[in-house]
């Protein structure tokens, strides 16, 4: 994901954001303000996927390609900690 395109996703996001705030501040129906919680975080997780997917597309495979076994390591690792708190 392009740096202009992460950004874009998040404030867009950040409005979303805004948006709950005024709710819970309006005392809104409190399953209309669950549902737009769970709207801000599905998009903050596809950020952090396309986020991810360009770090293994990049920074991994460059690793690899390069035959860097240093690196490598220290990606794979990265990654699988990333993996186990996405998992919880």
């Amino acid at each position: 994901m392009r740096k202009e395109a992460a950004l874009k996703r998040l404030k867009r996001i950040e409005g979303q954001v805004r948006g709950v705030a005024k709710m819970v501040e309006e005392d809104r129906y409190c399953m209309d303000v669950m549902m737009q919680i769970a709207a801000v975080q599905q998009a903050l997780r596809g950020v952090s996927r396309e986020l991810m997917h360009q770090h293994l597309e990049h920074c991994v495979h460059d690793a690899v390609a390069k035959g860097d076994k240093g690196r490598e390591g220290i990606l794979y690792k990265e990654m699988l900690d990333l993996i186990y708190k996405y998992s919880r």
